[in-house]
């Protein structure tokens, strides 16, 4: 009675337009006073329990750092030099813009950054190339998505805090899973274009190329600082997010100067007002997870899985097909925080390693920001090229079933995400 209550409460108000974050909250706290033995107090100290959650502390410090990072040049040098890497390849246009979203997720942390950023410069550059609209909108919006799949990502820091895994391993096995979606979907436009003789970009000099690698390169040592610094153990995630923040206001406001000190006030309020909408999210949606806890669900659904004798193999596949469809109507953090207390210790008693679970859930999120109705790549795709939300779903349709098929891959063959960590002896 209780899970029933908790969950149809919960689906309610999100169908009667209540905000994401309050109906996650008010189910929570419905079903504690109404059949629950745990104090209404427990809500309170809950909510406040959220700000002082260490290793969340790194997701405004992701947030500030990125805003520096987008406000600035550094999306417009990133997008120079990937054109002057690979522009020259048949379809060079589309396969530099995906390499310039690579790029950028690894400094942002965001699709909708990644969408945003590379978005607003490539995709009018491709349309003056000859390229369709629908053709250059479905690439970026599909590779945006890897701004949570490349380290470092806010998907993966929100997934550490809700089940205790290292941050530092989740950043390190999304690497390799990140880098082999970038050149899957690579791969696949250079296919398209020499079917369709797509045009190519005038091969671009080396000295040309080293100027513009010289240009970006403060922004790419950001990624050497984030992952260097975790894993030589020089400091914890949420410390290198700290680093990450004052080191990306340095490069924009003294190296590259794109923003002016006067700008800066304005860069960091907006920051904030996106952390305040994230952190109150996860906040209610601790509170959520808080009483699947206390009134035991996981261990209930635990136990019932253990008795259906499910393999590895089946219960992943169930839990790709409850979180393809959970990402299509929720926000990934709160999917990340209202599922997880649930599966993780399903998948610890059938042996599937936790970092796994969760890249398979940061693969399912991206997809997630593809499908309507609440999609969150889409929306920002029709804001940048003023393409109504339809045609901006019709535009990143062929490109899902890539992407599920790469999900089915990474599901499947847990070396892609595991390889790395073991490796460095993680």
């Amino acid at each position: 009675m209780t899970i029933a209550f908790l969950f149809v409460a919960l689906f309610v108000l999100l169908f009667l337009s209540v905000p994401i974050a309050i109906s996650l909250g008010l189910s929570g706290a419905l079903t504690i006073l109404l059949f629950s033995q745990d104090s209404i107090r427990s809500l309170a100290i809950k909510l406040f329990e959220t700000s002082e959650h260490y290793t969340l502390l790194a997701i405004p410090f992701f947030l500030l750092s990125g805003a520096f990072m987008t406000s600035g040049g550094v999306a417009r040098r990133l997008i120079d030099f990937a054109n002057a890497c690979v522009g020259h390849f048949r379809g060079g246009l589309p396969i530099a813009s995906v390499m310039a979203c690579v790029l950028f997720a690894a400094l942002s942390g965001s699709s909708p950054a990644t969408v945003a950023a590379v978005g607003s410069v490539v995709i009018a550059g491709m349309v003056r190339s000859g390229y369709t609209q629908s053709f250059a909108t479905g690439i970026v919006c599909n590779a945006g998505t890897l701004g949570i799949l490349i380290p470092p990502s806010i998907v993966m820091v929100v997934y550490g805090a809700a089940t205790e895994t290292s941050v530092g391993k989740l950043f390190m096995a999304g690497v390799v899973p990140g880098l082999s979606l970038g050149l899957l979907l690579m791969v696949t436009i250079y296919i398209i274009a020499r079917i369709k003789n797509m045009p190519a970009l005038p091969r671009v000099p080396l000295k040309e190329t080293l100027r513009l690698a010289r240009k970006s390169f403060w922004g790419l040592m950001l990624i050497v600082i984030i992952l260097g610094g975790i894993y030589t153990g020089m400091f914890t995630p949420t410390e290198a997010a700290a680093v990450a923040a004052v080191y990306a206001a340095f490069v924009a406001l003294v190296v590259y100067r794109d923003i002016s000190w006067r700008e800066c006030p304005k860069v960091i309020l907006e920051a904030a007002k996106l952390s305040i909408v994230l952190m109150f999210i996860i906040a209610n949606a601790m509170l959520f997870a808080h009483v699947l806890t206390t009134e035991q669900i996981p261990q209930v659904i635990t136990q019932w899985v253990v008795d259906q004798q499910f393999s590895p193999i089946t219960f992943l596949l169930v839990v790709n097909i409850i979180l393809l469809v959970a990402g299509s109507f929720m926000e990934p953090s709160a999917i990340i925080l209202i599922l997880a207390p649930i599966l993780f210790p399903i998948a610890m008693q059938l042996g599937i390693d936790p970092v796994h679970l969760g890249i398979i859930m940061v693969v399912n999120m991206e997809i997630g920001m593809l499908t309507p109705p609440t999609g969150l790549n889409l929306f920002v795709a029709s804001a940048v090229t003023g393409q109504p939300l339809t045609a901006v779903i019709r535009a990143s349709s062929p490109w899902l079933l890539l992407l599920i098929s790469f999900l089915l891959l990474i599901t499947y063959v847990p070396f892609i995400s595991l390889g790395l960590p073991n490796l460095l002896g993680m």
